[in-house]
């Protein structure tokens, strides 16, 4: 059932980037562990430090990424105003 929840978020975020895009942004911020904020989060977002400590302060889901610039696979699904630990997250990405 875990798995089915992660594939089903990983199609949704694909099925969004399939979508014209226009200067939309997430409303919020998301806060990373050790002092990294991105305000109004649009697209994909390094994190500095490992682990990947992540808070989500938006109102979009954040797909956490193994790799840099959002590549590898989802570790991680964080829902708007939830939080998460990944030892092998490098990445986010907001739509």
């Amino acid at each position: 059932m875990r798995r089915s929840v992660h594939l089903l978020a990983a199609l949704g975020a694909a099925a969004l980037t399939l979508l014209p895009t226009t200067a939309m942004a997430a409303h919020g911020r998301l806060v990373f562990g050790g002092g990294q904020v991105v305000e109004n989060p649009s697209g994909c977002v390094d994190a500095r430090l490992r682990p990947l400590i992540l808070r989500n302060e938006t109102n979009e889901y954040a797909l956490v990424y193994s790799g840099p610039n959002c590549t590898g696979q989802i570790v991680a699904v964080v829902q708007p105003g939830g939080r998460t630990t990944q030892e092998f997250g490098s990445s986010v990405f907001v739509a």
